[in-house]
C-alpha cells in the first residue's frame, strides 16, 4: 500500500468517525426531547462546526434519515416476540406486550421524529410502512388460531384493533398524553388484548 493509499484510507476513517459522531449527537438530542435541534446544537454536541455537518450529509433530511436508520438498527433485536403460535394465549399476549413495550421504549423520541418526517421524506415513509406491515403480520401469525376461529369480517376487525393497540402511536398516547407509567401501559395492553382475544373468541 502506498502513502497515498494510507492517506486516503485515513481520511476515509476520519470522515466515517466524524459522520458517526454527528449521528450520535443528533440521537442524544432527540433522546433529551429536542426533536428539531439546530445545526449549531448538533455540531456543538458532536464537537464539530455547523458548516462541517454538510460535508458528511447532503442536507438535514439526509442526516435525520441516517439517525432514524441507526436507531432502528440498534433496536432490531427487540422485535422478536419470544413466543410461538402454539403457546397458551395468555403467554402469547404477555410476550407480545413485553416485546412491544421494550421496543417502543428503546425507540423513544426517534419514533416521533420518524412520524413527523415521513410525510415529507419518501424514504422514511416507505421504511415506516414496511415496519408497520411487519408488526401487523407478527400479530396475525401469533394469534392465527384465535383469528381463524372468527368469521373473516370479525377477524379483520380484531386484528386491526390489536394492531392499533400494539402500535408505537397507541403506546405513545398512553405514555405521554394519558400519563401512564411503563408498567401501567403494559397492563392496559394485556387487559385489552385478553378482552379481544379471549372474550370475542369464546363468545
Amino acid at each position: 500500500m502506498t502513502h497515498l493509499d494510507d492517506d486516503l484510507d485515513g481520511r476515509h476513517r476520519r470522515r466515517q468517525r466524524n459522520r458517526e459522531a454527528v449521528v450520535d449527537a443528533l440521537l442524544e438530542l432527540y433522546g433529551e426531547g429536542n426533536l428539531e435541534p439546530s445545526a449549531n446544537e448538533v455540531a456543538e454536541r458532536a464537537g464539530s462546526s455547523p458548516r462541517s455537518l454538510f460535508r458528511y450529509f447532503d442536507d438535514v433530511d439526509d442526516l435525520c434519515g441516517e439517525a432514524i436508520r441507526r436507531q432502528e438498527q440498534r433496536v432490531r433485536g427487540l422485535v422478536d416476540i419470544g413466543a410461538g403460535a402454539d403457546a397458551p394465549v395468555a403467554e402469547r399476549i404477555a410476550a407480545l406486550v413485553g416485546s412491544r413495550v421494550a421496543l417502543f421504549e428503546a425507540i423513544g423520541s426517534v419514533g416521533q421524529v420518524a412520524r413527523i418526517r415521513a410525510p415529507f421524506q419518501p424514504l422514511i415513509a416507505a421504511e415506516l410502512s414496511q415496519s408497520r406491515t411487519f408488526l401487523r403480520n407478527q400479530v396475525k401469525k401469533l394469534f392465527a388460531t384465535e383469528l381463524d376461529a372468527l368469521d373473516p369480517t370479525q377477524a379483520t376487525a380484531v386484528l386491526s384493533a390489536i394492531d392499533v393497540l400494539c402500535s408505537f402511536e397507541g403506546y405513545h398516547l398512553m405514555r405521554e398524553a394519558q400519563g401512564h407509567s411503563r408498567a401501567k401501559a403494559a397492563g392496559v395492553l394485556e387487559q385489552s388484548l385478553a378482552a379481544l382475544l379471549v372474550h370475542v373468541v369464546v363468545h
